[in-house]
């Protein structure tokens, strides 16, 4: 089947698009099943307010617009309804409590920050010594250990600032990768990268250094779009590619997270 569980809506407040209209972008693009994952919110115990994610008080609409989406379209495509979480360990029994109160059908792991954004900076940004590799490479572990999330998305996303692959980015990527395979935890093959860097002759993810290191580990994977346009859910390009990609590998792939 042909999925995506990384889908965005305007309450990050970096994607465009109506929920409706993703959902009818999924459907022009082939997809049988849309899940939307967008930022979650958290309940900060500070006067934080973050400008990447939807407001605690956004979250009863998301989940209520997709709902009356799901069942709208239920003949022609399969609505699932979660959230992306990094794991902010002070913050998780907040964050169960949502999963339980609003039925949430999964969690998928954006490992963005080091235990809050409150302190600490974007890890797709800063990544570019030792120190913010080894961050990274721990709360990447410790929330796939952490036994709350589907996948890991975007798993290379520290390729996005580190200025070039060397010994440590092997090395942490070989114990987030081994991590995930003993925990039997997908790695996501995210796409969203994949026009800006075809265009400008970079390599942030997927990286395929990293994707190799997945597959020698006996990771498995899935494709995600991450969507935070509409019509990139109708672009059929480069989830074509990665499908002859992760071919190529000979890394295990599904379609299905529930």
């Amino acid at each position: 089947m042909k999925t995506n569980y990384h889908t965005h809506t305007t309450r990050c407040q970096h994607a465009t698009g109506s929920d409706e209209e993703f959902v009818l972008s999924a459907i022009k693009g082939g997809f049988q099943v849309l899940g939307f994952s967008d930022h979650t919110p958290w309940k900060y115990r500070t006067n934080y307010v973050s400008n990447i994610r939807m407001l605690p008080d956004e979250l009863p609409g998301y989940v209520e617009s997709l709902r009356a989406l799901r069942e709208k379209y239920r003949d022609q495509i399969d609505i699932k309804i979660g959230l992306e979480c990094e794991y902010f360990p002070e913050y998780i029994s907040w964050l169960k409590e949502q999963v339980k109160e609003y039925k949430l059908d999964y969690l998928i792991f954006g490992n963005h920050f080091y235990h809050t954004d409150e302190k600490f900076p974007y890890f797709g940004r800063n990544t570019n010594n030792h120190d913010m590799l080894d961050l990274y490479e721990e709360s990447a572990i410790e929330g796939m250990e952490s036994g709350l999330f589907c996948c890991l998305a975007h798993p290379d996303l520290f390729m996005l600032s580190y200025p070039e692959w060397d010994h440590h980015c092997t090395t942490i990527s070989r114990h987030i990768c081994r991590a995930a395979a003993r925990l039997n935890i997908p790695l996501e093959y995210n796409i969203s990268y994949a026009s800006y860097n075809e265009m400008h002759g970079t390599e942030s993810f997927p990286h395929p250094k990293f994707w190799h290191i997945a597959a020698a580990e006996g990771c498995t994977a899935i494709i995600g779009v991450d969507a935070h346009v509409s019509k990139y859910l109708e672009e059929q390009k480069y989830y074509n590619r990665a499908i002859e990609e992760l071919k190529e590998l000979k890394i295990n792939t599904i379609d299905k997270l529930l």
